[in-house]
């Protein structure tokens, strides 16, 4: 047997209980500002004000191809489709990727012909860079100037609580020598290069990102030095690193970059009579046709254009 108490419903006020299917009453939407980016909070009263989504003819760089904007309500300010580092006072956009696979003309089957992203690199950061990156780059330029070394660093960018400095190659080799023996600085651990590749970035397209390690004040920096394709030539950094052998060879392998200096810079993986450098964006990805019964599956290159 029930009472009176075992029928109530405890279920919190505003809920649909109890109400008619036929309702008219539209929901309410509770939303809060506490906590969020102006570009949520913009969004927040575009929903209290039942105002969100308006459709565009084309969509923004970074929304969805799998519906109208106006059905998700994608803003190109939205956090997640934001490319801007917070603090950055500029942002160099080096090409926009249409698609997925990187096929053009009417060959897209895939769907997502209408993706456009931008191949993006974070701008120069402002000061303060926060934490100890003031005080490393403030001992940074007066080291530099105790040399008579000016115009060294390009810019700092200070991303996703990262530092990346950028050098111009003419000054890597005394930049590299004064962050491993000032003791302020003492950056004694070369970790390795990394090469990359933007074939866009006319005047730049090869990048070198030396990362370097202070085991003594427990710090990390990047350096990135980038040269143009027409001139992939940077001094070696082997007489302050001698580790950076290997690493410099496989630099030039991959990538084609030439390190003045270096006492035998040979290939390291590839045979030494290999045509072009395999990391390369522009370099073929090859492949021989597969057969199978009744059909043919020709190579990658001949098949459709892949980025």
């Amino acid at each position: 047997m029930t009472t009176p108490e075992d029928t109530s419903d405890d279920r919190p006020s505003g809920s649909s209980a109890g109400r008619p299917d036929d309702s008219s009453e539209e929901p309410t939407y509770e939303t809060t500002d506490k906590g969020h980016t102006p570009a949520e909070k913009d969004l927040h009263a575009r929903v209290r004000r039942k105002e969100v989504g308006q459709s565009s003819a084309e969509p923004a760089i970074g929304s969805s191809p799998h519906g109208p904007d106006r059905d998700l309500g994608v803003r190109e300010d939205m956090p997640e489709n934001t490319v801007v580092p917070a603090g950055a006072s500029s942002l160099e956009v080096v090409a926009v990727r249409e698609g997925m696979f990187g096929v053009q003309g009417s060959g897209d089957t895939s769907g997502y012909g209408r993706l456009r992203r931008p191949v993006v690199m974070p701008g120069a950061t402002p000061r303060p860079y926060g934490g100890w990156f003031d005080e490393f780059a403030d001992r940074l330029e007066l080291v530099l100037a105790d040399q008579g070394v000016s115009g060294a660093i390009e810019r700092v960018v200070v991303h996703r609580g990262e530092m990346t400095v950028h050098l111009r190659r003419e000054h890597l080799l005394t930049t590299m020598q004064q962050l491993r023996d000032d003791p302020h600085l003492r950056f004694e651990m070369f970790s390795g290069i990394s090469g990359v590749h933007y074939p866009e970035d006319t005047g730049r397209e090869l990048h070198a990102v030396y990362h370097l390690l202070s085991m003594t004040h427990n710090r990390r920096i990047r350096l990135e030095v980038s040269v143009p394709d027409a001139d992939p030539h940077l001094p070696s950094v082997m007489s302050v690193y001698p580790t950076a052998d290997w690493h410099e060879r496989e630099t030039y392998d991959f990538f084609g970059m030439i390190f003045d200096g270096h006492p035998a810079l040979t290939r390291i993986m590839m045979p030494d009579d290999w045509p072009g450098h395999p990391q390369r964006k522009d370099y073929p990805l090859g492949g021989i046709p597969v057969e199978y019964k009744g059909a043919t599956i020709p190579p990658p290159d001949t098949r459709r254009s892949y980025r």
